[in-house]
């Protein structure tokens, strides 16, 4: 496949770019699994919920900065900056034998991953296909995402029917994001050279003027639509464990 200026698309770097995307996304998975953790060192559901709503806020919070970053590092290596954050929250939760501080540092930790990894990972697809082609990708950028946020609790099923405690998942997946983190640092310079779009990466920056535009925009409905439809989602499979 040829961009418009000659150059063949890198196929490799969007295999790698998937890998990369799926070896990460287990970690959401493993919030199914806070509550048998979190009782294995005696704290219950409501001490999920409240790391949980840690998490969240820090999302939020890097959400709105997460434009500064990725112009300051770029953004395949803000990606590997977010995986390597998950891969020490996955790490500090496995780790935890009694409700410290560390439990703060881990939720705070894991939000700031999981804020910029999938922000980021739709935006670095979009220069590794062409326009025509973003839903397709789209979808299938989609379906990696939810085959590693859904295998996650199986992989955890099979490692306690092993003999394995609760414990040894996030331990396994913190390992798997290290991974997901060198890939994208890796993928930095491919992805560059190899891009659709060769142009540099436009300012990614949030402001409340840019907020106010969008929200003044015909993008206002279908935001909401997304917000509704992400809360219903995350209450269901917050507490269907539970």
């Amino acid at each position: 496949m040829e961009t418009r200026s000659g150059k063949t698309c890198h196929a490799p770097s969007r295999s790698l770019f998937f890998t990369a995307v799926f070896s990460q996304s287990g970690a959401y998975g493993l919030t199914f699994m806070l509550p048998r953790l979190f009782d294995s060192f005696g704290a219950d559901e409501k001490v999920v919920g409240t790391m949980l709503l840690l998490t969240t806020i820090t999302t939020v919070i890097t959400v709105y900065f997460l434009g500064h970053l990725s112009n300051l590092l770029g953004r395949l290596r803000t990606l590997g900056v977010a995986c390597l954050a998950i891969a020490v929250s996955l790490f500090l939760f496995g780790s935890l034998n009694a409700v410290s501080v560390a439990l703060i540092y881990a939720s705070v930790l894991f939000g700031f991953g999981w804020a910029l990894t999938y922000s980021l990972s739709p935006i670095v697809l979009t220069r590794l296909v062409k326009p025509a082609e973003r839903v397709q990708f789209f979808a299938l950028l989609s379906i990696f995402v939810m085959a590693g946020f859904g295998l996650a609790p199986v992989l955890a099923y099979i490692l306690e029917t092993w003999g394995f405690s609760v414990r040894i998942p996030f331990f396994v997946t913190s390992v798997l994001c290290l991974i997901s983190s060198g890939l994208f640092f890796v993928l930095n310079t491919p992805i560059k050279i190899h891009a659709f779009n060769p142009a540099p990466e436009a300012s990614s920056r949030m402001t409340v003027a840019s907020i106010s535009e969008v929200l003044k925009s015909r993008a206002l409905l279908p935001v909401i639509m997304v917000f509704i439809g992400a809360s219903v989602y995350a209450g269901l499979n917050n507490f269907q464990t539970i």
